[in-house]
């Protein structure tokens, strides 16, 4: 899907496929994808402006990095089409069964993601799939 590790650069893709939207020029699927995940945030739209590009967002002084987000979203959305890890499809159909809210349901999954990938770095290791997918089968018994 999105294979750059140059900051700036993804953060570009999402400030061009914003502006070509609210411009009513043709997307790319890719486009198409990212600009459905930035409707659904509103309070992100002033953020996803080309001057925004290098800008540190720091959860400390209160600040949530809005492209982080909106990449765990993107990051979900493939592992569910391409149902990896194995079984990740069906947990999130069962989700949207049971709340009936697509956004509410990848905010719940996006969360577990996060947890399992800073988990993943601070411990140098790969992100461990089998508590990702333990995490995430816990949200169906909760909801």
């Amino acid at each position: 899907m999105i294979f750059s590790q140059n900051r700036p650069e993804l953060r570009k893709m999402y400030s061009d496929a914003w502006k070509k939207y609210c411009n009513k020029l043709p997307l790319t699927s890719l486009e198409a994808q990212i600009v459905d995940v930035v409707m659904w945030h509103p309070e992100y739209h002033k953020n996803i402006d080309i001057k925004n590009i290098n800008r540190d967002y720091f959860p400390d002084e209160g600040h949530s990095n809005p492209f982080l987000h909106m990449g765990l979203h993107l990051g979900l959305r493939e592992q569910i089409a391409t149902n990896r890890p194995t079984g990740i499809k069906k947990i999130y159909l069962s989700l949207i069964s049971k709340v009936q809210d697509e956004h509410k349901v990848e905010h719940q999954m996006i969360e577990c993601l996060a947890e399992i990938l800073w988990e993943a770095q601070s411990q140098k290791k790969d992100p461990n799939e089998i508590q990702y997918l333990k995490r995430l089968k816990e949200l169906v018994n909760e909801n």
